[in-house]
């Protein structure tokens, strides 16, 4: 009798186990060669999901805040007198500031032209609206990675790095972004990919 039980249950077990129940409820299901299971993914991705909305929103703010600074002087980094509104050029300062530096001579020639402004100027606005919105997340990699790279490239030598400084990681983070799809987790980047306009021009979403 005991053996034919033992027969019995084991028939159970693999039975259970081919129809792919035979995992306890409230237990993740083992990953199996095939690599982990949609279970375990999920529960691993929420997580990372919302880190990268947090990077977003926050790298987004640094552009915006900037934009905003700069228009009206706020007086945390521009001066009320040397605001946008008020006549006040947002590069001037920071063009001639690099006067000294490797490539100061080509930057410096740039300051103070309004073209350069209006372009500096849409750029953080852009860049930055894109990033906290959560759309248009490829254009703003492509456009913010090349905004820090220029500057990153004002400021060399670096004074207190061979070569890596906040321009780069920002621009790294930027790009990781847009691969990761961050604008779906509290952004509109899924109604966004989901535009006529995005389907047809995928280069938008």
């Amino acid at each position: 009798m005991a053996a034919t039980a033992h027969h019995h249950t084991n028939r159970k077990l693999v039975h259970r186990a081919a129809a792919g129940t035979a995992a306890p409820t409230g237990t993740a299901p083992v990953a199996g060669a095939t690599g982990e299971t949609t279970t375990t993914t999920a529960a691993t991705a929420r997580p990372a999901a919302y880190a990268w909305a947090a990077a977003r929103i926050g790298i987004g703010w640094v552009f915006l805040w900037a934009f905003l600074d700069k228009v009206f002087g706020w007086g945390l980094a521009t001066p009320a007198d040397r605001a946008w509104i008020n006549g006040g050029s947002p590069t001037t300062g920071f063009l001639k500031g690099a006067g000294d530096n490797a490539l100061g001579g080509l930057f410096g020639a740039l300051a103070g032209h309004a073209w350069v402004d209006w372009l500096f100027m849409t750029g953080l606005l852009g860049i930055g609206a894109a990033l906290v919105l959560g759309i248009g997340m490829r254009i703003a990699a492509v456009t913010g990675t090349l905004m820090l790279v220029l500057m990153w490239a004002a400021e060399l030598p670096l004074a207190n790095n061979p070569f890596l400084d906040e321009h780069l990681i920002y621009a790294v983070v930027i790009i990781g972004l847009a691969l990761a799809g961050a604008g779906e987790t509290l952004g509109l980047g899924r109604w966004w990919g989901n535009t006529a306009l995005v389907r047809r021009l995928p280069i938008l979403r």
